[in-house]
């Protein structure tokens, strides 16, 4: 492999007191794409930051490339002190960009570039830092959480763009859709170390799994040696002093080992509150409208939604997903038609904005709202402390006041609160927002086992695959489509995702043909394999494997130590073969799967 552009060895770091980074390692090469894992407070934000070289780490070394250049995304970028967001993108540029690229991107990303940055909102202001890092299409590129405050057509456009990059990645993402379409290698930060795998994110939690199992059978085989080493201390026969002491210095050496054991962080503890059960209609709207002025939000809109029904709501920002919520449940009254909710329904809302926490609150006052010290669980008393530990607060955070949570602690605490509520009707505003994988994997799990209804606004596409039943999409002009089952579902009904007009728009009922592969016959046309094809789908997969065979080859001959400073002229040059070796590879494989998908709608 070529020489790594950034190498982080030994890291450490200490919070207040508490050791967050443990001998942290990371290494990034040239076209690298790699996602860094882990719960949240783990301290991949800060690994990120050391290896960004904005924050001093306590020890250990960080190598970074003299000649390269990086770029880094913050969770919360800062643009106040520019005119406008045209001028703040450019302030990113070096000395040799193309200040017409910083243009295209801002137009690209829906910005004309003399916004105010003092009145954008979170999805605006993501935009514009987006398009700040992109622009000069970097060495290397550190991303935190690039989808935050972004909508669906966002994210794809974001995903095309990252792949078409030459530029190594560096990605924090609890998007699992965008992290399997963009990693290649991952990294998993677990009680302040770092695990690689050297496979994409897709692999990676069978892979995560495994090695907690290993670990709970190392931890088991550690604990039988105390107890037996225990016993031999309490009833065993007295010999030499000298192997008495040996046998006691032993114990002592495996308790410390067995103190110094750092327990997997727990999970949380979803225990939703069952309500009556509600009747078998929970909300039926019939041709309802509503315009914000002469702007249609929903237009001439009918659905039923019926006792365990899963739907999802999804679209642009701006398209209306939270007033067609608030209409549907009898929230806002539309200006034509009629909503009927079913009988005995009992409701619990989560919105997005949080709203519902109080900023004066302390994390103890919003879950008992404001009085005593439990909080009623299925018609129990809990103390308000177990349940907090339930969603991996501590006992010590009770009197935390809410301002100083993070997003994903407040986060968790929404959900506590929604899921105290007695409910046979749970309406979510964007849950997963803040979310680590660990917490919605759990989330999934409880609203899949949930007896009732649920009703969900989410960008996540792999949350909707998971949990919906059916999928509403704005589709423009106040028009909306329910499309049965998640989102993959539905870009297979619909041909394409979201950031496109449907297919449907026409005839919605219409049956949506693949995509093209090149060379395609006109429509109308019956579709078959030419003799050309046929051979190049026999011969792609032997050409493909060469091509592998070659790039590793000239990457075992530019990771010979010396090889850079020996000859730089050949060093340069094996590179650049790489690069396009690995540029033919890609196209092989896009060439191999656009005859594939023909042949299969060839063959039916």
């Amino acid at each position: 492999m070529a020489p790594p552009i950034l190498l982080l060895q030994d890291i450490t770091l200490t919070i207040g007191g508490k050791p967050l980074l443990e001998g942290a390692e990371l290494s990034v090469s040239a076209g690298e794409r790699l996602c860094l894992v882990g719960r949240n407070g783990s301290g991949k934000s800060t690994l990120l930051k050391i290896a960004a070289g904005l924050i001093e780490k306590d020890g250990g070394t960080r190598f970074f490339q003299p000649d390269a250049s990086v770029r880094y995304l913050p969770q919360e970028p800062d643009l106040s002190g520019f005119a406008n967001v045209l001028a703040y993108v450019e302030a990113g540029l070096g000395p040799n960009d193309n200040e017409y690229r910083a243009q295209y991107l801002l137009h690209e990303l829906g910005l004309t570039g003399e916004e105010d940055p003092a009145h954008l909102s979170g999805g605006e202001a993501r935009r514009a830092a987006l398009a700040r890092v992109l622009a000069p299409e970097p060495d290397l590129l550190f991303l935190d959480e690039p989808t935050n405050h972004l909508d669906l057509p966002a994210i794809e456009w974001l995903e095309s763009e990252l792949a078409s990059l030459r530029s190594a990645l560096v990605l924090i993402s609890h998007d699992r859709r965008f992290l399997q379409t963009l990693s290649r290698n991952t990294v998993w930060l677990d009680r302040g170390r770092t695990k690689r795998l050297d496979r994409g994110f897709g692999e990676f939690e069978a892979w995560r799994d495994k090695v907690l199992e290993e670990e709970e059978r190392d931890q088991h085989k550690l604990d039988r040696l105390i107890v037996n080493e225990e016993h031999w201390v309490r009833h065993g026969v007295s010999g030499r002093r000298k192997r008495n002491m040996g046998r006691m210095a032993r114990l002592t050496d495996l308790r410390q080992e067995r103190r110094d054991v750092r327990r997997n962080v727990g999970d949380v503890k979803f225990s939703v509150t069952e309500g009556r059960t509600s009747g078998k209609l929970v909300a039926e709207a019939e041709n309802i409208s509503k315009s914000w002025g002469d702007r249609p939000i929903v237009k001439d809109f009918s659905i039923r939604i019926l006792r365990g029904d899963r739907l999802g709501i999804i679209g642009p920002n701006g398209a209306g997903k939270t007033t067609l919520l608030n209409l549907i449940t009898g929230n806002l009254e539309p200006d034509s038609g009629g909503v009927k909710l079913g009988a005995s329904l009992e409701m619990a809302t989560l919105d997005q904005s949080r709203k519902a926490l109080k900023p004066e609150w302390t994390l103890k006052d919003a879950l008992t709202n404001g009085g005593g010290d439990f909080v009623e669980i299925n018609g129990e008393k809990k103390h308000v402390i177990g349940y907090m530990k339930d969603f991996l607060f501590m006992p010590e955070q009770a009197r935390t006041p809410i301002s100083r949570l993070s997003g994903g602690e407040r986060g968790r605490l929404m959900l506590a609160r929604a899921l105290s509520l007695p409910s046979n009707f749970l309406v979510l505003d964007e849950p997963t927002n803040d979310l680590d994988l660990e917490t919605l994997d759990l989330l999934q799990e409880m609203i899949t086992d949930y007896p009732g209804t649920v009703v969900v606004v989410s960008h996540d596409r792999d949350f909707l695959d998971r949990v919906a039943t059916s999928v509403l999409v704005a589709e423009g002009e106040g028009r909306w489509i329910e499309y049965a089952g998640g989102y993959t579902d539905m870009v297979a009904q619909r041909g394409h995702g979201i950031g496109q007009p449907a297919a449907a728009e026409v005839a919605p009922k219409a049956k949506v043909s693949a995509p093209k592969a090149k060379n395609a016959p006109p429509a109308g046309e019956k579709r078959k394999l030419s003799f050309k094809h046929k051979h190049a789908l026999e011969t792609l997969p032997a050409r493909i494997d060469q091509q592998q065979k070659g790039i590793a080859l000239l990457q075992d001959k530019l990771a010979q130590p010396g090889l850079y400073a020996r000859d730089r002229d050949g060093f340069d040059k094996m590179s650049k073969q790489l690069t396009d070796a690995e540029k033919k590879l890609a196209s092989m494989e896009e060439e191999w799967l656009e005859l594939e998908m023909l042949r299969e709608e060839v063959e039916g």
